[in-house]
């Protein structure tokens, strides 16, 4: 019989509030935070441990984190019997802000993946992922110092929908006898018709909107000076295609007076020519407004790689963003030190989580890179307004890295590098913060 799931919330901790789309954070702010299966603890503690120094570092006593224990995965099966407690969710409503660790996909039927769960249930429609070079860490490419993007990933629609139909099924065998009588030439467009699967691809206008809001907020915000708009429009011009549109008609009619649009380009160019639209927006860019433009899918994968200075703020569709998050990672050391946002930026909500698997293997090993829990950790700060804590943070990596103090993953691919444990990178960073 499993234990009744009860969560313990800290004495003396507040819950954070927001108002108006403003966030309202006391000085002890009570944070929920999911440990992780496989290396999740190991990564956690040294985690926790970077969080609480800076933190102290930053503020005195005056400022505390109130940590709250919730429960998922492999943690929450064993002792409650489900992946995903309601509870968990609900302590996410409720307390708003909170980090997670990497969880195990169940195996079987029933949830598809504990993360995509967590995100639908919550309705963290940005999936916000910084990725950034630190001196001194590996990296495939010549010129790793050019890449500084944050991508935004819509995190709600797209294949994140789930709507698939397996061939052989009966259920699979109606929407083709649908397609097939309602939409012949559609039908008539997939080669094989009798063995195939079929996926639906929903984008909306709704979901395109928030997250190209999200992700102009941003860049203004941050003093950032384009968003580029990735897309295989040119292919699926009703998704992809509409998503582009949508977005740039987003941009023009809530952020006129502070952006500057391709779309805005290509009508002067039509209109006055190519020379009188060039004028037009290196005009508007001098003045400080931030250049909002597209690319096709494909191509940006290129140009993030030749031409990663001309990137800044990217905002794309979930399977878009999924692979190119992955791919600028690996420019800038990899997965392991890549940290991720799921944001509601209208309810406050925010998960903020390492990108990576559980690496079971490595698990109870205290031998694994904690880097993308803790600059997860390092956006919650910053999205709380706890500008100084994160710094910290940053400042503390930057120190353990150059003096090349790296744990394994980096070890083997450094010269001259001294090896460390998760536990002893955490201390690493710690020290460095008060260099």
């Amino acid at each position: 019989m499993m234990s009744q799931l009860r969560l313990e919330v800290p004495e003396g901790g507040e819950k954070i509030t927001i108002d108006h789309g403003k966030l309202n954070v006391p000085n002890h702010p009570i944070l929920p935070f999911i440990e992780g299966d496989g290396i999740g603890p190991d990564i956690w503690r040294a985690a926790r441990h970077v969080f609480e120094s800076a933190v102290e570092k930053a503020y005195g006593s005056t400022r505390k984190i109130a940590w709250m224990e919730v429960y998922a995965g492999e943690k929450a099966f064993h002792l409650y019997g489900s992946w995903l407690p309601e509870v968990t969710i609900q302590a996410f409503k409720e307390y708003l802000v909170g980090i997670k660790g990497p969880l195990t996909t169940p195996v079987g039927g029933g949830i598809r993946s504990l993360n995509v769960a967590l995100r639908k249930d919550l309705d963290l429609y940005a999936c916000q992922r910084p990725v950034r070079w630190f001196p001194g860490m590996p990296s495939p490419v010549k010129h790793p110092d050019y890449v500084n993007m944050v991508i935004f990933r819509e995190n709600t629609e797209d294949i994140y929908t789930g709507i698939e139909f397996e061939h052989g099924c009966p259920e699979t065998e109606l929407f083709k006898k649908l397609l097939r009588e309602n939409f012949p030439e559609e039908y008539a467009k997939i080669r094989f018709p009798e063995t195939s699967g079929i996926g639906l691809k929903p984008i909306s206008q709704e979901g395109s909107w928030r997250l190209v809001r999200a992700a102009i907020r941003w860049a203004l915000e941050n003093n950032r000076h384009s968003v580029t708009l990735v897309h295989k429009g040119n292919i699926m011009k009703y998704t992809e295609g509409s998503f582009r549109k949508w977005g740039y008609e987003l941009a023009e009619k809530e952020f006129s007076d502070r952006v500057y649009t391709m779309m805005q380009w290509d009508r002067t160019c039509d209109a006055k020519g190519e020379e009188a639209a060039n004028a037009e927006r290196d005009e508007a860019i001098s003045r400080g407004k931030l250049l909002v433009k597209d690319l096709i899918a494909d191509i940006i994968f290129e140009q993030t790689i030749t031409q990663a200075r001309n990137f800044d703020v990217i905002a794309t569709m979930n399977l878009n963003g999924d692979y190119l998050s992955d791919a600028l990672a690996a420019q800038i050391g990899g997965i392991g030190i890549a940290p991720g946002g799921n944001i509601n930026y209208e309810t406050g909500i925010a998960v903020f989580e390492a990108t990576h698997g559980t690496a079971p293997k490595y698990a109870g090993k205290n031998m694994v890179n904690p880097s993308s829990v803790i600059l997860s950790g390092e956006m919650m700060f910053r999205y709380l307004g706890w500008r100084e804590t994160a710094d910290l943070i940053i400042k503390g990596i930057e120190g353990a890295v150059a003096a090349r103090t790296v744990t394994f993953d980096f070890h083997r691919q450094m010269e001259d590098a001294t090896l460390l444990s998760t536990s002893e990178f955490g201390e690493a960073i710690i020290k460095h913060m008060d260099d």
